[in-house]
């Protein structure tokens, strides 16, 4: 079994679940832009990416409007959106334990650092996490494997087998790759089974237990 000293955690679908937050966030913003089709498909692919590229995407808004939706988008979720989430059954155990452990434990997240920071201390996790990489107000620069990367580099961290990136969607485990460290799918995120898959990680869980007794190896 491997030995992770370094651990890297995606936060939406790895650590807490957001779908409600964000599709209500999402909901408002389509409201203020006056654009339908909301489904809960449409929520799926909101979660990974950057913000400005899902507008995109999924609505074909120029980078103009793309920016206003996000602005709209983070009016509730700066006031409500971020509190209407709730941690994976059994995350704060698994975090504290591998603290006491002395693993040293990172956030890398798409989502917005100052919110991400406001979640994790409302969650009281701040307690186990080492240093946290999210993506700032632009937009810019917010690819999964540069986060991955800036944390790294940040924290003195040289790519290796006993540093891993634990990530429920293709961005997650794209970026390790880019990154040259190891990745580990979670299937109870948003990400498909199929397309985890495709992605070759290094390992396949599905639960937080299987998470816990791989980490804490």
């Amino acid at each position: 079994m491997p030995h992770f000293s370094h651990i890297l955690f995606d936060l939406d679908g790895t650590l807490t679940n957001p779908r409600q937050g964000i599709g209500n966030s999402l909901k408002y913003a389509l409201k203020q832009m006056q654009i339908d089709g909301y489904s809960d498909e449409i929520l799926e692919r909101f979660v990974g990416p950057p913000l400005q590229e899902g507008f995109k995407n999924v609505f074909g808004l120029d980078e103009t409007n793309a920016q206003l939706a996000v602005e709209h988008f983070r009016v509730y979720f700066g006031e409500k959106g971020l509190y209407e989430n709730e941690p994976y059954i059994g995350i704060a155990e698994l975090l504290e334990a591998l603290h006491l452990l002395g693993r040293q434990i990172y956030v890398v997240t798409s989502k917005l650092e100052k919110y991400s920071k406001m979640i994790i201390r409302h969650f009281e996790f701040d307690q186990f996490i080492t240093d946290l990489q999210g993506a700032e107000d632009t937009g810019k620069l917010s690819g999964k494997g540069r986060l991955i990367s800036q944390l790294m580099e940040r924290n003195c961290i040289l790519p290796s087998s006993s540093v891993v990136m634990v990530g429920d969607t293709h961005y997650d485990l794209i970026g390790a790759r880019e990154n040259g460290i190891p990745a580990i799918a979670v299937s109870y995120g948003f990400g498909t089974m199929e397309m985890l898959r495709s992605c070759n990680p290094d390992f396949i869980v599905g639960s937080v237990g299987e998470l816990k007794k791989l980490l804490m190896a």
